[in-house]
């Protein structure tokens, strides 16, 4: 017993801190759980014909017709489905997975779905205020109140914007530069209200970021060859949402 208790007070070795530092960095629940319930969701729809899957999708919408009728949760229901088909769900999945893995490491659990429900909703307020104007003016057709408008790109553009605070400062007015020439760039090319809501939500999070850089202070600890990776896969996922 004396043995044990010995060998709890003595100090740990330098190879078993390292080693649980990498198991610990592997835990990320907000990126394990979002994926899961995107991937689940996409094969619930597979398993169910075409038109209630359109109900379904409309239903979770944060289109005019929901939210002005008072179903606020669409909010949040509509994060949690992605309008494409399955195909593309498993194909940009793992891309958004790398980008909410980088933001989880660096920011923590409770900063990315922060930072990521900050994104998703504000855009969307933003937006819904926008096209409200627009139909009442005549602007744009009535129709488009029962627009399908659910999906993942708004709340992760807040996030590729707040991930500014990681970088380097010499490499932060780059990063936010050609992030906002994308956003900007969809939004002149294809003119849709969703464009729109990219280029919003990616102000958000870059004002997320400057607050971040501000509370933070010193000096940012270097991105390594991991964290690299994943944002080059986090980037080619916001590329393909600003510009596919």
């Amino acid at each position: 017993m004396i043995d044990s208790m010995i060998h709890q007070l003595a100090p740990q070795r330098p190879a078993d801190t390292a080693r649980r530092f990498r198991w610990a960095a592997l835990w990320l629940p907000a990126t394990y759980s979002y994926v899961g319930v995107l991937l689940l969701g996409a094969v619930a729809l597979t398993m169910v014909s075409a038109p209630r899957e359109s109900r379904i999708v409309l239903h979770a919408s944060t289109n005019l017709h929901n939210l002005t009728r008072g179903r606020l949760g669409t909010l949040f229901s509509s994060a949690f489905l992605v309008g494409e088909g399955a195909a593309t769900v498993f194909l940009i999945v793992p891309m958004l997975a790398c980008l909410l893995a980088l933001a989880e490491r660096r920011f923590g659990t409770v900063k990315l779905v922060h930072t990521f429900f900050v994104g998703h909703v504000g855009a969307t307020v933003l937006v819904a205020v926008g096209l409200w104007v627009a139909v009442q003016s005549q602007l744009v057709p009535g129709s488009i109140a029962m627009a399908e408008d659910v999906g993942v790109s708004y709340g992760a553009m807040a996030v590729v914007g707040a991930l500014v605070a990681v970088l380097p400062p010499h490499r932060r007015w780059v990063w936010a530069s050609t992030w906002l020439a994308f956003a900007l760039g969809g939004v002149a090319l294809w003119h849709t209200f969703t464009n729109v809501g990219h280029f919003l939500a990616l102000c958000l999070g870059l004002g997320i970021g400057r607050l971040t850089i501000r509370r933070q202070g010193g000096a940012v600890r270097p991105l390594n060859v991991p964290e690299y990776l994943l944002l080059a896969g986090g980037s080619v996922f916001a590329c393909l949402m600003l510009l596919g």
